[in-house]
């Protein structure tokens, strides 16, 4: 009798607790409380910002100066073509850019031109556009060997030398311009080697 006593007992708890927590959630016994729906803010288009005119600027300067107006989305190239890369910032400084200075959405790209600290800024921009592959042999005398190597393709068995009598090794392409190519601008490429001779720029050929 004891035993039967206190099974009923505990159903009985059992139920008022049940019964308590269907209150406190506001929700039916059996059914699942309603699911959470979460829904994505629509992502807001870029706001037109104004550009400052960066010409004759420090690239470092330059770029921070673009970043704090908002523009992010920033490049920069070697303006004398010769396909350099601004390892270091402070040690180039801006002949031009584009777009020009205005106003622009922030998420325009922003392309400098620049050239070293020391040089001086060419009277246009020649490094503007990437190589591309070439199907003729261009003619890239004066241009530097690392552009004239990209603008082959890359199975093309490429050897470059010295044009001087020095027997150096041509190892910064971007540091050597082309004096003579083998073969002659305009012959058709269909993989056959080519040959370039070089020196270093503001070296005679």
């Amino acid at each position: 009798m004891r035993k039967h006593l206190t099974t009923a007992l505990v159903a009985a708890a059992a139920l008022a607790l049940t019964a308590t927590a269907c209150e406190d959630s506001g929700t039916p016994p059996g059914d699942k409380p309603p699911a959470t729906r979460t829904t994505a803010a629509p992502e807001a288009g870029a706001k037109p910002a104004a550009l400052p005119d960066m010409t004759g600027k420090g690239l470092q300067s330059a770029q921070d100066q673009a970043q704090a107006a908002g523009f992010h989305n920033l490049h920069s190239h070697d303006a004398l073509g010769r396909g350099r890369l601004q390892a270091l910032d402070r040690n180039w400084k801006v002949c031009g850019q584009t777009p020009a200075p205005g106003e622009h959405p922030t998420d325009t790209k922003v392309d400098f031109a620049t050239v070293k600290l020391e040089e001086t800024c060419p009277p246009e921009d020649a490094g503007g556009t990437e190589p591309t592959t070439a199907s003729t042999m261009p003619d890239f005398t004066g241009k530097s060997v690392k552009v004239a190597r990209q603008s082959l393709d890359t199975s093309t068995s490429l050897t470059v030398t010295d044009a001087s009598a020095q027997g150096r090794m041509v190892l910064m392409e971007s540091n050597w311009q082309v004096c003579t190519q083998t073969p002659a601008p305009g012959t058709r490429l269909d993989g056959q080697p080519v040959t370039l001779t070089a020196v270093k720029f503001g070296e005679s050929c």
